[in-house]
């Protein structure tokens, strides 16, 4: 690992390092469906916010992943494309989704379990699960916002909508400046 990615790493819980701002997002493809996968690299070119959580079915987890549902709107005027990741099976993920009427991929890290969490430096091997972390990722694919949240605490989504608008305005400044 280079010098400067070391430098723009942040430390989580201590023991753990979380991507951070400047890092290139590793890029991976995991399942959304049983039978169809989706890949961080086809998402080049607009804004991308990780959205990692302990499990389908956890009461946190279901108003977190509820929460941005509602306001995947808000996300899509930002020309944003929204990615739930767990440790959860796809079949999981697809009744989960069903259940909860939501619009937006949800992500199985499951085998191997936790390899994409684990590279994103956010992968609890104690309890097998995901911690519950936010990436905002720019159109180049660098890390441009991260946050870890205690895993009982829904983040909400103030500091990602924050991040992505503060990303459209320097795209708006460098537009203006061409």
């Amino acid at each position: 690992m280079s010098t400067a990615i070391k430098k723009t790493q942040t430390l989580s819980n201590g023991h753990r390092t979380v991507l951070g701002p400047g890092v290139q997002a590793p890029d991976f493809t995991l399942r959304c469906t049983p039978d169809q996968s989706v890949s961080l690299n086809e998402l080049r070119g607009r804004p991308v916010v990780l959205a990692f959580y302990p499990a389908d079915w956890s009461p946190v987890c279901g108003d977190q992943m509820a929460l941005y549902n509602e306001i995947l709107d808000e996300f899509q005027e930002l020309e944003a494309e929204l990615l739930g990741i767990s440790v959860d099976g796809a079949w999981c993920h697809s009744a989960f989704a069903k259940q909860n009427k939501l619009h937006f991929p949800l992500l199985s890290d499951f085998e191997p379990k936790g390899a994409v969490a684990r590279a994103y430096g956010v992968y609890d091997q104690k309890n097998g699960i995901a911690e519950r972390a936010l990436f905002v990722i720019d159109a180049d694919g660098i890390i441009r916002w991260s946050y870890v949240s205690p895993v009982g605490v829904n983040p909400g989504a103030n500091g990602i909508l924050s991040a992505l608008e503060d990303l459209k305005a320097k795209s708006e400044t460098i537009a203006a400046a061409k």
